[in-house]
């Protein structure tokens, strides 16, 4: 899911270079949505482990 924000925002730089403004401002927006969902997801799973015992790799 990582991946997937990076790649809006790449993209987003590359219309807002090229002077879609649009577009831009949806991809940031997708990008930081994305971003977001997966640092809760990786929260929630730290949190998991931690309370089952395990050290995360």
């Amino acid at each position: 899911m990582l991946r997937w924000s990076i790649s809006f925002l790449i993209l987003a730089l590359i219309a807002g270079v090229l002077g879609f403004g649009g577009i831009a401002s949806a991809s940031v927006d997708i990008a930081k949505i994305l971003f977001f969902v997966f640092a809760v997801l990786f929260l929630i799973s730290a949190v998991a482990a931690a309370l089952r015992g395990r050290l995360p790799n």
